[in-house]
């Protein structure tokens, strides 16, 4: 298979299944999380579930003050790793054509100057994320298999991407089919590991605000 044929296939097949497991794989993993379920809370509520889950949904997504101030460039490098990742994937024209085509809308896209620019600190941002958990003796033990597996597949898109716009390393044609099929790989493996946080941690954070906010705990 030559290099425009795995292009036309990354495209065509590949994308496709990819999205399909994709998409039922997430279904499923945030499916298991509801029917999990839990015991009923007879007690009388004693504040707003509501307003704890909103609560919690924004102070969980900022840094503990006794964390930040032990390692704060690890906890900075985590919100660039993740703005980074959210702008190349969401603000890049190609990128947006192909939701807009999935979707049927999309959006005003960034410079593609810009999109390069913030694609080359992700990289770098990735890369620190991995040093700092190697060089924490805490984090390295708690690390597992998946954890790393997590980094490499996310890595790749951003990385062949990166280099794919740079026509760099390989030809371009090729270049590109391998940045498509690492995102494919990306999509098969996310809902099977460690990635489905993407979504899951949205439910975790507002389910125990709910908690707290009905019993009258700041979480």
């Amino acid at each position: 298979m030559d290099a425009n044929e795995l292009l036309a296939w990354a495209r065509g097949p590949g994308f496709d299944i990819a999205l399909i497991i994709f998409v039922a794989g997430m279904l499923l993993r945030l499916l298991e999380i509801v029917s999990l379920g839990k015991k009923p809370d007879l007690s009388a509520p004693r504040g707003s579930g509501v307003e704890g889950g909103l609560r919690t949904l924004v102070t969980r997504s900022l840094p503990r003050k006794a964390v930040f101030d032990r390692e704060p460039l690890r906890i900075i490098n985590g919100y660039v790793l993740h703005l980074g990742f959210f702008i190349v994937l969401f603000m890049y024209g190609p990128h947006i054509a192909l939701f807009q085509s999935i979707l049927g809308f999309g959006w005003p896209a960034l410079p593609s100057g810009v999109i390069d620019a913030v694609g080359a600190i992700t990289i770098l941002s990735l890369i620190a994320a991995l040093v700092f958990r190697l060089n924490n003796k805490v984090m390295r033990f708690l690390s597992t298999g998946g954890d790393y597996v997590a980094w490499v597949v996310t890595l790749l898109p951003v990385l062949t991407g990166y280099l794919a716009y740079n026509h760099l390393l390989l030809p371009y044609t090729m270049m590109l089919a391998v940045h498509l099929l690492s995102v494919e790989l990306l999509m098969v493996v996310a809902p099977f590991s460690k990635l489905t946080h993407m979504f899951s941690f949205a439910m975790a954070r507002w389910h125990q605000g709910y908690q707290a906010g009905r019993r009258g705990v700041e979480s």
